[in-house]
C-alpha cells in the first residue's frame, strides 16, 4: 500500500502536481509507515511561525517587487553605463553590475533575465557585441547576484540548515565579488580583442546627472549591507528597513508607483509567491523531522563514507549532485536537498557556513547548466532563440564559473575570511 502511495505521488509529480503536493504526501506517508500521527507535520508550521528570521521573507521580497515594477532598472543601467560603460567591454561590465544587484534584492533569477534581458540585449547589440556573447552573458547574469544580501535564497538556506543568516550574508561577499571579478576579466578581454575602440571617453557630466536622478537608490545597497556587516542590525531588521525606503523612495520621492493604485497589486504579488514558499517550507520541515528520526542522514553518512573517505572526493562528488539538483526551481532545491547534505557534509568536517556558500554558488551555476537549466529556457523564451544556440553562448561563462566553484570550494577562506 505504502509503495502504491508513493508510485502514484511520483506520477502526478511527473504529470504537474505542485511542489507542496509531492513533499506534503511523501511526508504524510512516511510518518504513516512509522505509526506517527500527522499532527507532527502541522507542529513544524506553527514552529515555523514562530521563527523570528521568518519576517525577512515577505519583507524582502515585497521590496523586490517594488523595485521591480518601478523605474529603477532603467536608472541602475544609466548610472552604470556613465561609470564603466566607457572602457572596452565596459557594457559587458555594466549588465554584470546591474544586474546582479538587481538579482540579489529581486532574489529572483526570471525576473532579471525578463525585466533587463529586454534592455540589455539591445544595447550589447547596437555596441556590436557578437550575438552569441550577448546572449551567453545575459543567461549567465540571470543568477549572479544570489550570494549578495538581501538574496532571498541566503535566507531560505539559513533557516532550513539552522544557521545564522547574518554569518551567510558576511560570508558570500568575498565569492560574490570574486564572480563578478572573473567575468568582467573575461568581458575586457573580449572588449579588446573583437570589438572595435570606443570612440567615448568617460564624462563627469554623465555621470553627475546618472548619479544625481538615481542619488536615492544608490545608498540602498550600503544601507543594506553595509548595515548588516557593520552589525547595525540583524538580517530582519534590514528587511524592515529596506521595505520602507523603498516605498518613500518610489512611492513618495520619485512617484514610480501609486500608493493606492499599484502598492496594494505588488503586495498581492509577492505575498503570492511567499504563500507558495512558506507552505513548502513548512511541508518540508516535517518531512526532515522524519529523516532525522530514522536517522536517514547518518545512515547516508554511513554509505558515502564506505566509498568515500576523503574530504576533497566528497566535496568534488557534492558539487556534481548538487549541479543536477539544483537545475530545477530554486527553492524546492533548497528546501529538498539541505536537510539531506547538511548532516552528512557536517561529519566530513565542512564548516556550515561554507557549505551554504557552495551550495547557493552552485545553485547559481546549476540554473545554467544544461540540459534543464532555467535560465537556459527563460533566455531562449526572452530572446526567442533556439535552446542548442544558448547552450552553445552559455558554455564559456558557465566554464568560467565552474572554475569560481572549485576555487571557492577547495580555499574556505574566500567564505570564511569576514567571519574572524
Amino acid at each position: 500500500m505504502i509503495f502504491a502511495s508513493i508510485f502514484i505521488l511520483i506520477v502526478l509529480t511527473v504529470f504537474g502536481a505542485p511542489v507542496f503536493f509531492a513533499i506534503g504526501g511523501g511526508a504524510l506517508i512516511a510518518f504513516h509507515s512509522v505509526g506517527i500521527d500527522s499532527s507532527a507535520i502541522m507542529a513544524e508550521l506553527y514552529r515555523l511561525a514562530s521563527l523570528p528570521a521568518l519576517i525577512a521573507i515577505p519583507l524582502f521580497t515585497f521590496s523586490g517587487y517594488v523595485l521591480a515594477e518601478s523605474k529603477t532598472p532603467i536608472r541602475m543601467l544609466r548610472l552604470m553605463e556613465s561609470l564603466f560603460g566607457w572602457l572596452p567591454g565596459g557594457l559587458a561590465i555594466v549588465t554584470l553590475i546591474s544586474t546582479s544587484i538587481f538579482t540579489a534584492f529581486t532574489g529572483a533569477s526570471g525576473v532579471t533575465i525578463i525585466a533587463l534581458g529586454g534592455l540589455l540585449y539591445p544595447m550589447l547589440i547596437n555596441k556590436k557585441y557578437d550575438d552569441k556573447f550577448s546572449l551567453g552573458l545575459l543567461t549567465t547574469t540571470g543568477s549572479l547576484g544570489l550570494l549578495f544580501p538581501p538574496s532571498l535564497p541566503i535566507i531560505l538556506y539559513g533557516l532550513i540548515a539552522k544557521v545564522d543568516i547574518d554569518s551567510l550574508f558576511r560570508a558570500g561577499l568575498v565569492p560574490g565579488v570574486l564572480l563578478i571579478f572573473i567575468l568582467s576579466i573575461y568581458s575586457l578581454f573580449i572588449g579588446r580583442s573583437r570589438l572595435h575602440k570606443e570612440e567615448k571617453s568617460f564624462s563627469f557630466r554623465e555621470a553627475f546627472f546618472a548619479a544625481k536622478e538615481a542619488a536615492w537608490e544608490i545608498p540602498l545597497p550600503f544601507l543594506i549591507i553595509g548595515g548588516i556587516y557593520g552589525g547595525l542590525f540583524t538580517a530582519t531588521e534590514a528587511s524592515a528597513v529596506m521595505a520602507a525606503y523603498v516605498i518613500i523612495a518610489e512611492v513618495f520621492i520619485y512617484k514610480d508607483l501609486n500608493l493606492i493604485r499599484d502598492i496594494p497589486g505588488i503586495m498581492v504579488k509577492s505575498m503570492m509567491l511567499v504563500g507558495a514558499i512558506l507552505t513548502v517550507m513548512g511541508l518540508a520541515l516535517g518531512l526532515t523531522n522524519y529523516l532525522i528520526d530514522e536517522q536517514i542522514p547518518m545512515k547516508l553518512f554511513q554509505w558515502i563514507h564506505k566509498y568515500v573517505q576523503s574530504k576533497i572526493a566528497f566535496l568534488a562528488l557534492l558539487n556534481v549532485f548538487l549541479l543536477i539538483m539544483n537545475m530545477v526551481e530554486m527553492f524546492s532545491a533548497i528546501i529538498i536537498v539541505v536537510p539531506l547534505i547538511v548532516p552528512v557534509a557536517t561529519q566530513y568536517g565542512i564548516d556550515p557556513v561554507h557549505l551554504g556558500i557552495i551550495f547557493l554558488l552552485n545553485l547559481e551555476i546549476g540554473y545554467m547548466t544544461a540540459p534543464f537549466g532555467l535560465n537556459l529556457f527563460l533566455s531562449s523564451l526572452r530572446f526567442d532563440k533556439p535552446i542548442t544556440k544558448v547552450y552553445a553562448a552559455s558554455l564559456p561563462f558557465w566554464l568560467i564559473l565552474l572554475g569560481a566553484l572549485l576555487l571557492v570550494t577547495y580555499i574556505p577562506g574566500l567564505s570564511l575570511f569576514l567571519m574572524k
